[in-house]
């Protein structure tokens, strides 16, 4: 027996109402089921996207972009900055140190030397792969975890959720530091760097992710469909996996996006406390933030403004797509948006 579809239409649903789409002459519910059938229109994203209205919209539009051009940077790094991170001269000679935005270095040098625009593009690189290794691991793990532990149930659920609360209980910033000193030992390499501060994140997210699948997975398996598939014979294996975990997993895009903001922050507060990524090794925005200090006083802003600014524009980013679907995925809020919008029609 197949489980519930999420496309399916719910009593007092909107999508029902025979409209005709504008310039088809084709009615909207034929025209919301061809558009339901289209794997793309299903994504996340997307289908967030054809759903906002007004504000919502441009919240997740504005998020959107923001993090597009985080993605592009990290991308296309090599085309986009003109040096290298840990580039300090050219054949002519070197950069200088604390030089203003202007010239052939648009946003200054650092106190070291290094090209400022140059180290925030990079930045990008190192931010996006802390935030794949760190929030994919930990997605997997605490899906896994959570699915088991949830239909399990017994001693083995009592166990985790006992690992997962301890787990919790620990400040991010403080389990991501005593971590990143065992994985790395000390050396601020740019793959030592990465993996402590992912992994560090990836065991602070997992009870997050666990708590979330869990509560579905005990909430489903008492439904019909589920009790129906063992009365057919069906393995537990099969029923988590075909049953449970489409249904238990709906709302991990969200965390997903607030995770990943989270994870910028911890990153950045690596760097900054010195626990970072030195600059030989890859560019970080939050130890250029720590060596930026001193030039505060001294009156160069440029080499604090500029990382700052790509923090706070990344994690800006994330947080708007995450709050608007949260906000898209409350049935009640979609549904006034939509008599607001035919009312002024």
């Amino acid at each position: 027996m197949s489980t519930p579809d999420s496309t399916s239409p719910t009593p007092g649903s909107n999508d029902n109402v025979a409209e005709v789409a504008p310039g088809s002459g084709v009615p909207a519910i034929a025209y919301d089921d061809k558009a339901k059938k289209s794997w793309f229109n299903r994504l996340p994203i997307v289908s967030h996207l054809r759903q906002s209205v007004g504000l919502q919209r441009g919240m997740l539009i504005t998020g959107l972009i923001l993090c597009g051009i985080v993605l592009i940077c990290a991308v296309f790094a090599p085309l986009i900055a003109p040096y290298g991170f840990n580039q300090l001269g050219t054949a002519d000679g070197n950069f200088g140190s604390k030089l203003p935005p202007g010239g052939t270095h648009i946003w200054g040098t650092t106190v070291g030397g290094y090209d400022v625009f140059s180290r925030v593009v990079w930045g990008a690189q190192t931010a996006v792969a802390v935030i794949i290794v760190a929030v994919i691991m930990s997605l997997f793990a605490g899906v896994i975890l959570g699915l088991v532990s949830g239909y399990l149930g017994g001693w083995l659920d009592r166990i985790l959720v006992v690992i997962a609360d301890a787990v919790y209980a620990f400040p991010t910033l403080l389990l991501a530091l005593v971590m990143s000193i065992a994985i790395s030992g000390g050396q601020s390499s740019a793959w030592g760097g990465i993996a402590a501060a992912a992994f560090s994140i990836t065991v602070v997210f997992i009870p997050q992710y666990f708590r979330v699948v869990r509560a579905e997975t005990l909430r489903l398996k008492a439904e019909p469909f589920v009790e129906s598939a063992i009365v057919l014979g069906a393995s537990k294996t099969r029923i988590i996996s075909k049953h449970i975990f489409r249904n238990a997993t709906r709302t991990l895009p969200l965390i997903f996006t607030l995770n990943s903001s989270e994870a910028i922050l911890t990153l950045a507060g690596l760097g900054f406390l010195g626990f970072g990524i030195e600059p030989t090794s890859a560019s970080e925005w939050g130890y250029d933030l720590n060596k930026a200090l001193p030039d505060v006083t001294s009156g160069v802003w440029w080499t604090s403004v500029y990382p700052g600014l790509a923090i706070v524009l990344t994690v800006l980013g994330i947080t708007l797509v995450g709050e608007s679907m949260n906000d898209l995925n409350d049935p009640r809020l979609r549904v006034r948006r939509k008599a607001k919008t035919k009312d002024a029609k």
